[in-house]
């Protein structure tokens, strides 16, 4: 069965201008701009309000999974304006148990080296506008930071996964850098 309309509305935050065209969102404020388009999916999407502070998105005679992109894409939509006001930290943490594992960047690729005692250097590129930090206060922790919640968390997801054990027993061998904490950067 198809529901004749879906429809929700975001409200745009302070500081945050919003510019829709054709299915293709950008997002400027303090921090950046970001740009993201979203003409897979057949929806209107619109500026409403008497300031147009608010964006409705509407879809018409959907499915029950045509009816999920709903949410999807105003959470997509409000990740966006997060990311350009405040921006996105992910901090991860360095678990060894005998080999200490060494992360260093050079120029825009972290390099691992000693993971479990083994010669090779696994190596992950940074996706775009995500910084790299080492933690000054704590040991063993690098914070990755950047405006793309989406990107921020794939670069800590392929880091995580280069440090993957294959063909020992993971109950066991628990070696990895792994997030310990993840969100928007606090307000001050």
């Amino acid at each position: 069965m198809k529901t004749v309309l879906a429809s929700r509305t975001i409200k745009i935050l302070d500081g945050v201008t919003v510019e829709i065209k054709a299915r293709k969102i950008v997002v400027n404020g303090p921090r950046g701009e970001l740009v993201r388009e979203f003409s897979h999916v057949n929806m209107d999407i619109a500026k409403v309000g008497k300031d147009g502070s608010h964006i409705r998105l509407d879809l018409w005679f959907a499915t029950r999974k045509q009816l999920a992109t709903v949410r999807t894409i105003c959470s997509h939509i409000d990740n966006m304006m997060v990311g350009v006001t405040r921006g996105f930290l992910y901090k991860m943490r360095f678990v060894y148990s005998h080999f200490p594992i060494n992360v260093a960047i050079r120029a825009n690729t972290v390099e691992i080296r000693n993971f479990l005692g083994e010669k090779r250097v696994r190596s992950v590129d940074l996706c775009d506008g995500v910084s790299f930090v080492r933690s000054a206060d704590v040991k063993d922790q690098i914070e990755l930071t950047g405006n793309d919640l989406s990107m921020v968390s794939l670069t800590a997801a392929k880091i995580q996964q280069a440090t993957n054990i294959r063909k020992k027993d993971l109950r066991k061998f628990l070696d990895g850098i792994y997030v310990s904490q993840k969100g928007a950067i606090a307000e001050e």
